[in-house]
């Protein structure tokens, strides 16, 4: 087999260390998960920024989706069964699904649409992230990097603080109901400023602000809902696993 084929039919670096726990750099891992909080434009300050070969931060949030399921179960869940299901729910849909969905989405979208010359791969040309010619590349792996660290405000809002308030917020008040909204406005706000400083990140985009076009239309949904709608008993993450919540007493 020629050289130049087998170096296209290598393994990405990512798969290679994924069982390769103590070549993970968890404590980088733990740094972007607090600064994407705090401060998420230090995540992605640096430009050419690209695919990140290290799965630390997946399996980190991996395992708190996978407590989030346990801790959800056994407050809400009536058996054993229910609980597991809840656990595999949180952890392969809501987070490995949806984050895939989304990241393969914006991998054929962001590049199209924002891109200028570019090509793209799915997880870079080894060693760098130029293509030929000195083509920047929009690599896959990126997109996926991207969408699991918007995913972190959407679990610490709505599968952490959601569930620790949930006996306060989901009580028939409206001060419950403002203060219940206004998390799922945060949290999905957050999502859209992290895809957008990710992607803004990428010197060859351009345009990226229209990434930021939903938030205002959160906003008027937001208003809206508090006069109209409970998110917190009628979108809690538990909801979409067939389990219904319990009334607090």
């Amino acid at each position: 087999m020629p050289p130049q084929r087998r170096a296209t039919m290598r393994v990405p670096p990512f798969f290679r260390r994924l069982f390769k726990f103590t070549s993970m750099d968890f404590e980088t891992a733990v740094w972007e998960m607090t600064h994407l909080i705090i401060a998420p434009k230090k995540v992605f300050q640096t430009k050419n920024s690209y695919h990140r070969p290290d799965p630390a931060f997946t399996y980190l949030l991996a395992l708190f989706c996978l407590l989030a399921g346990l801790a959800w179960g056994i407050a809400y869940a009536p058996n054993t069964l229910a609980t597991l299901r809840i656990t595999a729910v949180f952890v392969l849909v809501h987070f490995l699904g949806v984050s895939l969905l989304v990241a393969t989405g914006m991998y054929f979208l962001v590049g199209r649409v924002l891109g200028r010359r570019r090509r793209q791969g799915l997880f870079g040309p080894p060693g760098d992230a130029v293509g030929e010619a000195g083509e920047e590349v929009l690599e896959f792996g990126y997109c996926f990097d991207v969408a699991i660290r918007a995913f972190l405000p959407i679990w610490t809002f709505l599968y952490l603080l959601q569930f620790l308030l949930l006996p306060l917020i989901a009580r028939d008040y409206w001060v419950s109901n403002l203060f219940g909204n206004t998390m799922y406005l945060l949290a999905l706000s957050y999502y859209f400023v992290i895809t957008f400083l990710g992607y803004n990140a990428l010197p060859f985009l351009s345009r990226t602000e229209v990434l930021l076009a939903p938030i205002p239309v959160l906003v008027i949904l937001w208003i809206i809902s508090l006069f109209a709608f409970d998110c917190a008993t009628n979108l809690a993450p538990v909801l979409w696993c067939g389990v219904n919540l319990r009334k607090p007493v």
